[in-house]
């Protein structure tokens, strides 16, 4: 084994850094080279530092090179991985052909290259390249997309710089039906966990209106229906709370908003219905709150009986203009998911 002499700065000096270098590998080098200062064998310096005597000698033989500053050093280089040099055809595969699972990306690889590497390696090339494992997103069968850009430049921005300078209220208007059962999710167990599912099928509606600058939230909830009667309270809401303002409610084409009956009524209100396109959830900012809404109180909570899971619902969007607030802002932004170059999965 390596011979050396130390000096009384050399311990002092690692045993300082043994402690305090921010990098936990200089600071395992230093612990080394330190140990061997002590006069233990190198058995016990590896079996203490639980490194191999390979390693040791490379440890000492830094030192020898250029003392404390030489173990500093961290500009080591791993092996380079051999599938580095084979990465442009897996690259254009996997653009077609996404794979499913590293299991699945292996193979592909394997076949393209000759090169068969472990799950642990093949993530780590699939991240070195850019891909992420990411959940499918889907485009309504009938959506369209020019229509929507049409849309989203003429109709609906114009409106939406004018409530940003507090000249008219857009309130973004949907009803979502929560049915009182498990909503399943994924928990952090150290064993699968059973959720009991509700006797019945009960439902609790509710009808809302978001204000897309503001992000005021008025409600109108039950445990029957969302029909043209329902939707005639909040008109009247919004009307008493934007007292001397424009209001443009942004719908979609469920067949009793459109009824002559609820027209009437908004016209009577001087309230504006702006109809989406067919097929546009994305462009109905009010989605997003029902599934923050799931996510917050239903996804992995079990709720006795109807009255509690009715009372989740409804303390969470009390929430919205309150301990929510944070999360909404950020969740509730003005920004459209559209269709105009999407990436399609192929068949």
């Amino acid at each position: 084994m390596i011979h050396i002499d130390f000096t009384s700065d050399d311990i002092d000096a690692l045993h300082h850094e043994r402690f305090h270098h921010p990098h936990p590998r200089v600071q395992l080098k230093m612990e080394v080279v330190y140990l061997k200062s002590q006069g233990l064998t190198p058995k016990d310096i590896c079996r203490l530092a639980r490194i191999s005597e390979d390693t040791l000698r490379t440890y000492l033989g830094q030192f020898q090179e250029g003392g404390v500053e030489r173990l500093k050093r961290t500009d080591w280089a791993g092996t380079a991985s051999e599938l580095a040099g084979h990465a442009e055809a897996p690259e254009d595969y996997f653009r077609k052909d996404p794979p499913r699972s590293t299991a699945e990306a292996a193979d592909a690889i394997e076949r393209l290259t000759g090169i068969r590497r472990g799950p642990t390696q093949v993530r780590e090339f699939l991240g070195t390249a850019g891909l992420k494992f990411r959940k499918l997103g889907m485009i309504p069968a009938k959506a369209d997309a020019d229509e929507q850009a049409r849309f989203l430049d003429e109709e609906l921005w114009p409106r939406l710089e004018q409530a940003r300078r507090l000249k008219r209220v857009v309130c973004f208007v949907d009803a979502a039906h929560f049915v009182h059962g498990p909503l399943l999710g994924y928990l952090w167990r150290f064993a699968r966990l059973l959720m009991r599912g509700a006797s019945g099928r009960k439902r609790f509606n509710v009808l809302g209106a978001f204000d897309a600058v503001t992000h005021e939230l008025t409600t109108v909830c039950n445990e029957t229906t969302i029909n043209a009667e329902a939707i005639g309270e909040p008109l009247v809401k919004l009307s008493a709370r934007y007292v001397g303002l424009p209001i443009t409610l942004v719908l979609d084409n469920a067949r009793y908003r459109r009824c002559a009956v609820v027209q009437e009524l908004a016209r009577t209100l001087k309230i504006e219905s702006l109809f989406l396109p067919p097929y546009s959830p994305n462009l109905n900012l009010i989605e997003r709150l029902w599934r923050f809404v799931k996510k917050e109180c239903l996804s992995c909570r079990y709720h006795e009986d109807f009255t509690l899971f009715e009372a989740a619902i409804v303390d969470c969007l009390d929430g919205v203009e309150g301990k929510h607030k944070g999360a909404i802002q950020s969740l509730m932004t003005l920004r459209f998911q559209t269709f105009d170059d999407p990436q399609i999965l192929a068949a």
